[in-house]
Order: structure tokens, then C-alpha cells, then sequence
């Protein structure tokens, strides 16, 4: 989805880029191009359009990524597609889950 957002650097999406063997793994699996092939390693290019849907996580077997898949912001955001209305994560403005 192009220009996909919702609230920025909020994102639980760790890549440890020392890790990474280059497999490519992660920019096939993500929905919202968050990753990018840079040579033979990837690379992150767009952390605020990490949905933490965990598929690049699940995915690399190296355990380059971390995400904790389902959080209140990502689920907000998917419920609000389904249902047509402004993405909610359920937080109050300002805490600590967002």
C-alpha cells in the first residue's frame, strides 16, 4: 500500500543489519516495502510503514528482525481498513502503548 502511515516512530521493528546474510527474505514477505535489498545485505528504508504484521520476522533465518506482531497500533490500523473508519488503537493520546 503506497503512503501507508499512521503515527510515526512508534514502530517495535528492530533490524539488526550486522546480522543480516542477504537472503532477501524480508523484502519478499513485506506488504508495505519497509525493506530494500542494498547490495547483499537488506536494509530498512521506511520504518513508519511497519504494520508489525511479523512476516519479515518470522521469516528471516537469521533472526535479523524483530517485531512484536500485533500490537495496539497495527491492529488498530488494520481494524479501521476492514471497517472503513479512522484507524484506533484503543490508547489515549500520548501514553505509553502508542
Amino acid at each position: 500500500m503506497k503512503g501507508f502511515r499512521y503515527l510515526a516512530n512508534v514502530t517495535t521493528l528492530e533490524f539488526r543489519a550486522d546480522a543480516c546474510t542477504g537472503c532477501g527474505m524480508c523484502v519478499t514477505v513485506c506488504p508495505h516495502g519497509v525493506f530494500k535489498m542494498n547490495g547483499h545485505k537488506a536494509m530498512v528504508i521506511d520504518y513508519d510503514a511497519c504494520m508489525e504484521c511479523g512476516a519479515c520476522a518470522r521469516n528471516c533465518p537469521v533472526q535479523a528482525i524483530t517485531v512484536q506482531s500485533g500490537v495496539g497500533c497495527a491492529s488498530g490500523i488494520m481494524k479501521g481498513m476492514l471497517r472503513g473508519t479512522a484507524p484506533e488503537c484503543g490508547c489515549d493520546k500520548g501514553s505509553s502503548c502508542c
